[in-house]
């Protein structure tokens, strides 16, 4: 399985130094349609996007994970504050619940 990450020109290119491949994506728009190319192929069994870009399509991303065996996971942009994420809110989003 490959991990595959998704976010801006810093963000993926931290991943990049270590090893793991990028698409950069400013948009979120574009990164939604970069996430949903990811999660299609097989190979893919990770995708990590930057918290930044995933706040306005929340409700895209988690009807995605719902259909999907992908794993799309958000993690904080380079300079970005701490938040708190309501894993049971999601988490019956993706359940239909």
């Amino acid at each position: 399985m490959k991990i595959f990450t998704v976010g801006s020109k810093s963000f993926v290119t931290s991943f990049q130094l270590a090893g793991i491949p990028g698409k950069i994506s400013e948009n979120p728009q574009n990164a939604l349609d970069e996430i949903k190319t990811l999660t299609d192929d097989s190979d893919v069994g990770l995708v990590l996007v930057s918290d930044d870009i995933t706040e306005s399509i929340s409700d895209e991303l988690t009807a995605l994970r719902a259909e999907k065996s992908t794993l799309v996971f958000a993690l904080p942009a380079t300079g970005s504050e701490k938040t708190e994420v309501d894993y049971r809110v999601m988490l019956k989003k993706i359940l239909g619940v």
